[in-house]
């Protein structure tokens, strides 16, 4: 994947060319540093590297190098992505949340509008996220969406994800980052999720240990070691691991085999008590992708894609429509799902 080069950041915008919902796209440092001293309330996805170089303002970010802008899918340390989230209530609130904190994430939500979360992949609170989100007070009642951090595919042995909160300029590897924001009642947000996959006919999978990675489990009940059934199965890590969460169906992304580990790992946890299978073969990834775009008419205030869309589906340098914004670690459409888009709209009463 080619990065940009400094002279396709320079000819990036100067501002944002709509003033309202739905005017995410790349964009320069120095236009962002300008943008954040109007007092925008913001949404920034960039390389650490970029984030750190900014200013204090109304602000959220979290790290990634891999974005679909608005001349397609592209991988740069250099470019940044914003989201610009207009003041039509009350001042939106900012604030960091740790694994005690974030179950009133949704209980602390305006009583109309949404909450935009951002959470480092791999931390203890990823997990937590996963496994607990669904029980959260006010969950499915108060939107809540959002993205999982991460990083270059080429630094994951040596880079953290991190969020920022950029009223402080505080960086963190351990807490989730979130913006509420209030809507007038003539308003109210609605999240949306793209997901290409169900469950396959196959084996029924199980694991005895909540994480993110595997080496035992139980396939149709019998003791296995899952590396070694997914290499003598001839298993597409491309297709994640599907639970069917009571007709909600989610997804969990293959990240590795490790032969010599015996072991799997993956970009979000398995859980001990639920049952897995593959998911069933899309004969065509790309275009399957692409024909479940929503219709263009539709505005998008925020929008997230799965790294492995980006991947699996050959995005660099092509469209997805109107859709735009970091590709992620994961996403968040009121729980953690994975390989999938995820979009929020707001619609009008």
């Amino acid at each position: 994947m080619n990065s940009h080069n400094s002279a396709a950041i320079s000819a990036l915008p100067d501002r944002l060319g709509e003033d309202g919902f739905g005017a995410g796209r790349l964009m320069s440092p120095d236009s962002v540093a300008q943008l954040i001293r109007s007092g925008r309330f913001l949404s920034i996805a960039a390389d650490e590297s970029q984030l750190r170089r900014l200013p204090r303002g109304n602000w959220i970010g979290g790290t990634i190098p891999y974005f679909m802008g608005q001349d397609g899918g592209v991988s740069s340390r250099d470019a940044l992505f914003v989201t610009v989230f207009p003041m039509l209530a009350a001042r939106p609130s900012i604030r960091f949340y740790d694994a005690a904190e974030l179950p009133r994430v949704c209980a602390d939500a305006p009583e109309n509008g949404f909450s935009l979360v951002i959470i480092p992949a791999f931390s203890a609170l990823h997990s937590r996220f996963a496994h607990d989100a669904p029980g959260y007070d006010d969950m499915y009642v108060k939107p809540l969406v959002g993205w999982i951090a991460g990083i270059h595919l080429d630094d994951l042995a040596t880079a953290r994800p991190a969020v920022v909160n950029g009223t402080t300029l505080e960086a963190d590897c351990e807490r989730a980052i979130v913006m509420h924001v209030d809507l007038p009642p003539s308003l109210h947000a609605r999240i949306d999720i793209i997901n290409l996959f169900r469950q396959g006919s196959g084996d029924r999978i199980r694991f005895p240990a909540t994480g993110f990675s595997a080496d035992r489990c139980l396939i149709n009940g019998q003791p296995a070691n899952f590396a070694e059934y997914v290499v003598a199965r001839g298993i597409d890590t491309r297709l994640p691991l599907v639970a069917d969460y009571s007709g909600a169906l989610v997804n969990v992304s293959f990240k590795g085999v490790d032969r010599e580990r015996r072991r799997v790992d993956f970009y979000a946890p398995v859980f001990d008590e639920i049952e897995y299978r593959v998911a069933a073969e899309v004969p065509d990834y790309v275009r399957a992708f692409q024909s479940a775009m929503p219709d263009a008419e539709r505005p998008v205030a925020f929008c997230c894609n799965c790294i492995l869309n980006y991947l699996y589906s050959e995005l660099e340098g092509k469209q997805t429509g109107h859709m735009r914004g970091p590709m992620t670690f994961g996403e968040v459409a009121y729980q953690l799902v994975n390989q999938t888009l995820v979009y929020l709209s707001i619609d009008a009463d």
